[in-house]
């Protein structure tokens, strides 16, 4: 099932995050150089395990370019990358900052960002998506936007969206609804939120490619949580949290990639060991509960 798993640099690219026990999972300080090495480290080990494919966003911190470091030719002809488009990185390398990214679905930020990414990366990705469409979204309605996109996805990169919030089902069958150069879509999916799932599964079935993100819900699914009644489940059945909710995401038939946030080399290793006990249905929350709950979340 390896093969399956993705690493995505949402929390190894930049030092603050909201994934529970961030501050812990880094170096102390927090320097550019150590979060570097640091990503190099679980790109070797990732890349050693099998994994070929690889998430990062222009807002990810400088996860782009730690990427782009790492890559040798060799290497980058043997697995796909994914970047996404749309947040700008505004925290100027502090986990603390006021406001760490801000959102532009503007046709200007995809002309600054695209150039952006091909820099950091020394080539163009396999996938680039508009980051955290929402239904209300211009994105969807900016003819101009959707213009230069087809452009882009006439050049062999596949272009699509990923998704946030209690609303996710509904912004993605609106692009699939319409005439848009999308053939890719990255959600939140996993054992406490998953609304999204049929429309994903229309997506599948359509032909897109499907990604999904923040399988541990950003540590609320791993022994971080505490005793939880998830992790109590996991301990009952002799099984590691984490495992356990990244085997239910990739036992999904219509997830292409299910992506792995770690940030340590046993975190990692245990990603890449996933487990499937059956159906979870009973941890299930309401989206907007779920996503009241993420939100709620600190950067540290």
């Amino acid at each position: 099932m390896t093969a399956r798993i993705g690493l995505g640099l949402a929390a190894l690219g930049r030092p603050g995050y909201i994934n529970l026990g961030h501050d812990q999972d880094l170096p102390r300080g927090r320097e550019v150089d150590d979060l570097r090495q640091l990503t190099h480290e679980l790109l070797d080990q990732a890349w050693k395990a099998g994994v070929r494919y690889f998430d990062a966003a222009r807002s990810y911190g400088l996860a782009e370019s730690f990427l782009g470091e790492w890559l040798t030719p060799e290497r980058r002809s043997q697995l796909t990358i994914g970047s996404k488009w749309g947040y700008t990185y505004v925290a100027d390398w502090k986990h603390d900052a006021d406001t760490h990214e801000v959102k532009d679905h503007s046709l200007g930020t995809f002309e600054r960002q695209w150039p952006e990414t091909l820099r950091a990366l020394g080539g163009p990705p396999d996938f680039y998506l508009v980051h955290s469409l929402t239904a209300d979204s211009p994105a969807l309605d900016d003819p101009k936007l959707l213009d230069r996109l087809r452009e882009l996805a006439d050049t062999g990169v596949r272009v699509g969206l990923s998704t946030s919030g209690p609303r996710q089902a509904e912004t993605l069958r609106k692009a699939l609804a319409l005439d848009t150069p999308f053939t890719a879509v990255q959600s939140t999916w996993n054992v406490l939120e998953t609304s999204a799932a049929p429309a994903l599964a229309e997506a599948h079935d359509a032909g897109w490619f499907v990604v999904v993100k923040e399988a541990v819900a950003n540590g609320r699914l791993t022994a971080k949580a505490g005793e939880t009644p998830f992790n109590v489940f996991a301990e009952q059945h002799g099984l590691a949290p984490d495992a356990l909710a990244i085997g239910a995401a990739a036992a999904q038939p219509w997830a292409d990639i299910v992506l792995s946030g770690a940030t340590t080399a046993e975190q990692l290793k245990s990603n890449l060991a996933p487990v499937v006990q059956g159906p979870l249905n009973e941890f299930v929350q309401e989206p907007y509960e779920y996503w009241s709950e993420r939100s709620a979340l600190p950067w540290i």
